[in-house]
């Protein structure tokens, strides 16, 4: 028996592609000197037909080449009734050259599709290469069943008995490499074949790291095997860093080149983090279902229509909209860790209509133990490690996307709805110093988004417009003051342990927004886009235990923002494609209407308008077939938030005098393109940054109740470097980034002139992660892969105050942290499924972990998690 395999690849052409192109008065000079060439898409945006038809040079396109190959069983039940038969395929590659799709075109039943399918999801290519550069593509695949010619029957004659005729044989080859011995291939008529193969362009992660943007593309697909949050993931990039108040939900601070917390805007799928509907925190965004964040340093796109000073990071989770399929994640872990996220998507392919629901649910008690101070029975303070005993978190949420996708109407059209609710044990104040014991909180959202995007004649329309309902609550009510041990030690004079008096306050906000990007693509290679962004907010609220007391309520009060943020772009390609050039300008509008609660108990209006612009431009230059150098550079202005301006009444007042915060963002870069070599593959780059601040937001004020506001300019110099190499057949892989940031108050007025040159405190200067990751495949089956993964993270040490405020023996710092993590992973791959089960080790030298303030983080601790994908 044989079976023959015929491997067709047409080559040609791929997609020509268009990219964004962008507006500023500073680049208009550009025009007069625009060379023709082939434009790059950005985001998921087809090419506009006018752009499609323009000439441009054909690139040099390879054909995948088939270096590993798998034989299929032949099907026991056509081996029995003599059948044979040829299943065509279409496979799809990615850029590494692994089969990602396997779809049967001409299906034969009789188990031959199954078995075809189920080999060629084993192969493994040589990526199609456009200009030397690996991408995705599609190509036919023929598998061809035959059963072996029986032998003529034998003369009778006194010769020994014919031997058996041997076992049916899965031997299959392209015609392209040698024969295998004993087996002929029949030559292979290719022009019969008419199935349409495009090699595909670049991925978006791939278009994004090498656009001019200022933008570090971290994928997912193997941190959603490991046990780690949001934070975890992006704390390992250069650059950034990620401290948390405690376990799993709490407060997270992230930080950008020196810039923290909301001077870096987050977003999901171009929508701002707190209208997503999973939370106000980022950390606390399920892994399992994002595709890819992108971090932007200090330049923004104007896309994302949003005001920011020291970036923004992108969290994507509708990448690919294609197909059917569900996938699933369990993990339970130390401090009875529950986490748990699935998501399922179909798409009809007739009538294009789109039906996708993901959903999450988070629980922990964080009840890791901690050092503290505590008294003993003669009142003398003692070291002790306690469990925390009032810091349990739970969150739940999820969504339930409706529409349609490529119809001629609409490249997409997309509802959402969502909801989702968290609560918080709040354990202690905001030092680790006093303990609580019945303080707590919690977060509920809810809304819809109606998502609009399409192509007409050469330009891109894309649409956002959504309302989001959250409601916040805060709740201290007990009368006992707890000490570490969970004891109820006095009684309060009142209620409130964190206050001289009870709070029950309950604060709703109601958001409505939109996202207009319009694109005009008026060359083959140059593009304006504008992005107009308005977002109104109404704040309402009670504190109830306050009422109960007959005062006048501050949450009662007229709260009302507008804000909205415009911008105009221009994109150039020039010189093939060698350079490419962004330049912006933006404008910043916000309408701040509010009341303020004055001391005879009434209520007098303090409006306040600011009007503000800035400007930017982001540069690339491909040195080599190798090297990409950028620059970029943006005035970058970030308007106050609700609570900043309007406070919350209880812990925070209101400053409506607050003016934005303003930055010069300034970034060089030299990156490694990705190549593959009989080496492996090599990758790094290294940035150089810095950050001119000014009238910086912060909270001013004794602990537990402030006020914010603008206080000091700061200055931000740094750098980062990253390297990392994978071997041969992908066995081992290292990689490492560093991060050196010097952030200094330059300012010598106000309340902090006198610390003028001095580091700002909380931050550290120096950061380090690294990772080494050892992978065997083909263990059990001919698709699974079984993989050691080690973390580890440095943190330099760095001092909670200013540091020349006090005496050296009384200056409070953190002592420098190293802190380790090992991750056991197994994943086996069949014809419709994928599995994987992880055991993952944080902190495994149990060593203590603080992060801001001087709060302790979780010891060592294990996970187990367990992922099905469908």
């Amino acid at each position: 028996m044989k079976m023959r395999t015929i491997f067709i690849i047409p080559t040609g052409r791929g997609r020509e592609v268009v990219g964004r192109m962008r507006w500023s008065v500073a680049v208009m000079v550009w025009l007069a000197f625009a060379l023709p060439a082939r434009a790059q898409v950005t985001g998921e945006a087809q090419v506009p037909a006018a752009a499609a038809q323009a000439p441009a040079p054909v690139p040099a396109v390879v054909a995948p080449k088939l270096v590993t190959f798998v034989e299929a069983p032949y099907p026991a039940e056509a081996e029995q009734a003599r059948l044979e038969a040829t299943v065509r395929l279409k496979l799809t590659l990615d850029d590494q050259g692994v089969v990602t799709e396997a779809e049967v075109l001409e299906p034969q039943g009789h188990g031959f599709d199954e078995a075809a399918r189920q080999a060629a999801l084993s192969f493994r290519f040589e990526p199609a290469r456009r200009e030397g550069v690996a991408v995705a593509s599609r190509i036919a695949y023929s598998y061809e069943f035959r059963l072996p010619v029986e032998p003529a029957p034998a003369p009778v004659v006194e010769t020994p008995a014919p031997a058996p005729t041997p076992a049916p044989e899965a031997v299959a080859q392209p015609p392209a490499q040698p024969e295998t011995p004993g087996v002929t291939a029949a030559p292979v008529d290719v022009s019969q074949e008419a199935i349409d193969v495009t090699v595909e362009g670049e991925s978006v992660a791939n278009r994004r790291r090498r656009s001019a943007e200022a933008v570090k593309v971290i994928e997912t697909e193997n941190l959603q095997r490991e046990a780690v949050d949001m934070g975890q993931a992006l704390a390992r990039s250069e650059g950034v860093g990620v401290r948390r108040a405690g376990g799993l939900g709490s407060r997270a601070r992230f930080s950008l080149a020196g810039l923290a917390d909301d001077q870096v805007r987050f977003f999901i799928d171009g929508v701002p983090l707190e209208l997503a509907g999973y939370g106000p925190d980022f950390a606390n965004v399920p892994v399992n279902l994002v595709q890819r964040m992108e971090v932007y340093q200090g330049v923004v796109p104007v896309r994302f229509g949003a005001d920011a000073l020291g970036g923004a990071v992108q969290i994507v989770t509708t990448e690919n909209l294609q197909g059917s399929g569900a996938s699933a994640s369990y993990e339970i872990g130390s401090f009875e860790t529950h986490r748990v996220a699935a998501s399922a998507q179909h798409v009809a392919s007739t009538s294009g209509l789109f039906v996708r629901a993901s959903g999450f649910f988070d629980s922990s008690p964080n009840d890791y133990r901690v050092d503290v101070r505590v008294e003993d029975s003669s009142g003398k303070l003692s070291d002790a490690r306690l469990p925390r005993f009032n810091d349990a978190f739970r969150a739940g949420g999820g969504g339930v996307e409706v529409g349609f996708l490529d119809k001629p109407w609409a490249r997409r059209l997309i509802l959402r709805g969502f909801a989702s609710a968290s609560t918080q044990e709040i354990q202690h104040d905001t030092t680790m110093k006093v303990p609580y014991g019945e303080v707590d909180s919690g977060n509920q959202s809810g809304g819809a988004t109606l998502r609009f995007e399409h192509t007409y004649d050469g330009g891109l329309i894309a649409d956002a417009v959504g309302y989001v309902f959250r409601q916040a609550r805060l709740s201290d009510q007990g009368r006992c003051a707890y000490d570490w041990f969970g004891r109820c030690v006095a009684e309060l004079p009142q209620a409130g342990e964190m206050e001289s008096r009870a709070v029950d306050r309950h604060v709703g906000q109601h958001t409505g927004f939109a996202r207009i990007n319009l694109g005009w693509t008026f060359t083959p290679n140059q593009m304006l886009r504008l992005a107009v962004s308005p977002t109104w907010v109404k704040r309402t609220g009670e504190d109830r235990a306050l009422r109960n007391t007959g005062l006048v309520d501050p949450l009662s009060a007229r709260r009302g923002l507008y804000t909205q943020v415009t911008g105009l772009e221009h994109e150039l390609d020039a010189f093939d494609e060698r350079l490419e050039n962004i330049a912006f300008v933006k404008s910043y509008v916000q309408l701040a209407r509010a009341d303020r609660l004055s001391p005879d108990n009434s209520f007098m209006p303090v409006d306040r308008d600011t009007f503000t612009f800035g400007v930017g431009d982001s540069l690339r230059y491909r040195l080599s077939s190798l090297l990409i150098a950028k620059a970029s550079y943006e005035w970058a202005t970030r308007l106050p938030r609700p609570d900043e301006l309007f406070g919350d009444g209880i812990l925070i007042d209101a400053n409506l005098e607050l003016d934005p915060e303003t930055s010069h963002n300034l970034n060089l870069e030299l990156a490694l393109d990705t190549r593959e070599t009989r080496h492996g593959s090599f990758r790094g780059g290294v940035m150089g940054f810095a950050r001119l601040a000014d009238q910086l937001i912060i909270p001013q004020g004794r602990e537990g109740y402030f006020t914010y506001q603008n206080v000091f300019a700061a200055r931000a110099l740094g750098g980062t470097g990253a390297a990392g190499w994978t071997s041969p057949e992908q066995h081992f892989s290292l990689d490492g980034n560093v991060t050196w940031q010097d952030v200094r108050n330059v300012s010598n007025e106000g309340a902090f002139g006198i610390f003028e040159g001095q580091r700002l405190p909380n931050r550290p200067h120096l950061l380090a992660n690294g990772s080494a990751r050892f992978q065997l495949s083909g263990l059990a089956s001919s698709r699974d892969e079984l993989s050691l993964t080690w973390h580890t993270r440095y943190i330099h040490s760095f001092y909670r105050g200013w540091e020349k405020l006090g005496t050296q023996d009384s200056k409070q710092d953190i002592d420098a942290q190293l802190l380790h993590s090992l991750a056991l992973t197994y994943v086996t791959r069949t014809a419709r499924a994928t599995f994987s089960w992880t055991v993952d080790v944080q902190n495994l030298t149990d060593a203590t972990a603080m992060d801001f303030m001087g709060v302790q983080r979780p010891g060592r601790s294990v996970s187990a998690k367990v992922v099905a994908e469908l």
